[in-house]
């Protein structure tokens, strides 16, 4: 009897073994559905990997130009931070000057950072005799305006960008039609 109820044990727990596919199951699967769906997920992944590449490379692009000191005195005022990148102050004013400078059109005023921590930067700061947490303001000339030393709020810094800024050009009147009459009274 032990034997008989080994042997039923045995029996009900063998699996049958599994069929193998062959090569026209497999091409029996794929339908028109899966293929779509992969096209659509390959195709997400995609834009998802190549928006995340675009939006890279614009802020890097837009780095290396905030760090480009030679951009001082090229006809556009310019807002320079003497900046170390761990220093929290610096971090902070770096966070009001740029919420300050939100409110300016492009061409108005620009953002420079001399980082301390490049030899670019400390050389700047050395000749220009100030440390960090320090904002300059340059005009389209490159000549020295104004020093401020310290954290600034957003709106103070805002008042003082504004004075300083290009101010866009006053849109010309439009010309007078050439065929149109002669304002005033008539002359002999």
């Amino acid at each position: 009897m032990k034997k008989q109820r080994k042997r039923a044990r045995a029996a009900s727990s063998q699996v049958a073994p599994k069929r193998r596919a062959s090569a026209t199951d497999s091409t029996a699967s794929v339908s028109r559905r899966g293929l779509l769906v992969k096209a659509r997920n390959y195709g997400l992944a995609v834009a998802v990997i190549g928006g995340g590449l675009w939006i890279g490379a614009s802020n890097f692009q837009e780095a290396l130009a905030e760090g480009d000191l030679s951009r001082i005195g090229d006809g556009i005022p310019t807002v320079v931070q003497i900046h170390d990148p761990q220093c929290s102050q610096c971090l902070a004013l770096q966070k009001e000057a740029r919420a300050a400078l939100g409110s300016f059109s492009d061409g108005e005023i620009k953002y420079v950072v001399a980082n301390i921590r490049q030899p670019e930067g400390r050389d700047f700061a050395a000749r220009h005799g100030v440390a960090h947490v320090t904002l300059m303001i340059f005009n389209g000339e490159g000549e020295r305006k104004l020093t401020l030393r310290g954290h600034n709020g957003r709106e103070r810094l805002r008042s003082i960008f504004s004075r300083h800024a290009t101010k866009p050009p006053a849109q010309k009147p439009a010309p007078a039609p050439q065929n149109a009459a002669p304002e005033g009274p008539p002359t002999s």
